[in-house]
């Protein structure tokens, strides 16, 4: 239980009105909703009045047990080797205020990130829709370079709107960009919020989780299935939608769920892995760099463009265990 519920709960025993504790306090009603609903903290002064008022002591409204013990296991959770780093400069503290901010904006950003995404996936359908009916040539006067000319306008435009979401809302959550490359504090209050909010999403993430994880499965079977008369060509078309609608799901639980991640510090988010991405952000740029270097050189001096694109997916393949080399080189470094 979190300061914020022990103030309502303490009110609510002794029979008074928000009103009537903020007489009591000599405050306003609105700073009394503000503290029950974990919008900010009380000042020192008005916690040792709270503590008078209602006949508890401090450590009561500021310590709670559950959540002590929580933070002690993450902290000899974190701290068996190779799990905790200490920080090697100042860490930003975040307050509830910022920390409201953030998990709110996330929120309202998801579903718009989801939808751009979404429309990246869809964009490809016009075009193929357009190119069926020209090839079919059934009463639709269009010929295939219309087609082709239509089609690839629509795509430009749901991609162009795509990436206009991406940057308006990337801008908004900007100035939180330092959440996923450095280390931070979460201020008193903080911790105890986040963790009620992520609680209370998490039957909401996994049901996301497995519906998004469904679909994508599921969009294989119009595959499938294209070969019979019923479905024909459009089989195509259906499996692009399935999998639109999956990764929507996907990515809008994701945004929200990533932002408790973060403030906690916790998944992919945990100060060895921020610590990690660094390392892995300088092996990443040398690595595509050269191999980018080394497709033109190979295409430019056999000219055979239609065999070396084969590099690409092969490097693809490589990346991965090379970013694993690259790890346990670093952690060897560092022990």
């Amino acid at each position: 239980m979190i300061l914020a519920d022990k103030i309502a709960e303490l009110r609510k025993k002794n029979g008074w009105s928000q009103e009537e504790l903020a007489g009591r306090l000599s405050v306003s009603r609105q700073s009394v909703s503000k503290w029950e609903s974990a919008a900010s903290v009380p000042d020192l002064d008005k916690i040792l009045k709270l503590s008078e008022i209602f006949g508890v002591s401090t450590d009561y409204l500021l310590k709670d047990s559950e959540e002590l013990e929580e933070r002690e296991d993450g902290l000899l959770e974190s701290a068996r080797p190779g799990t905790f780093l200490e920080p090697d400069g100042p860490v930003k503290t975040i307050s509830l205020e910022e920390a409201n901010l953030f998990m709110d904006l996330s929120r309202a950003a998801a579903p718009w990130i989801a939808s751009g995404v979404a429309a990246c996936i869809l964009s490809p359908i016009p075009l193929i829709f357009l190119f069926i009916l020209s090839a079919k040539g059934s009463g639709f006067a269009l010929s295939v370079d219309a087609a082709a000319g239509a089609g690839l306008t629509i795509l430009l435009v749901m991609v162009a709107a795509a990436v206009a979401l991406f940057l308006y809302w990337g801008r908004k959550l900007e100035p939180f960009e330092y959440l996923e490359e450095e280390p931070v504090e979460l201020a008193y209050g903080v911790t105890g919020l986040v963790e009620k909010r992520k609680k209370a999403y998490e039957s909401a993430h996994g049901a996301m989780l497995i519906i998004g994880v469904s679909l994508c499965i599921f969009s294989a079977i119009p595959l499938f299935l294209s070969g019979m008369e019923m479905m024909g060509e459009y089989g195509v078309l259906l499996c692009l939608a399935i999998v639109a609608a999956g990764v929507f799901l996907l990515v809008r639980t994701g945004v929200v769920f990533g932002s408790f991640q973060k403030l906690l510090e916790e998944g992919d988010y945990t100060r060895q892995k921020k610590a990690e991405n660094k390392w892995n952000g300088t092996v990443t740029v040398v690595y595509w760099c050269a191999v980018t270097a080394i497709y033109l050189g190979w295409s430019f001096y056999t000219m055979e463009w239609e065999r070396t694109w084969i590099l690409w997916p092969s490097a693809g393949v490589l990346f991965t265990a090379v970013l694993g080399i690259s790890n346990a080189v670093h952690k060897s470094r560092e022990q």
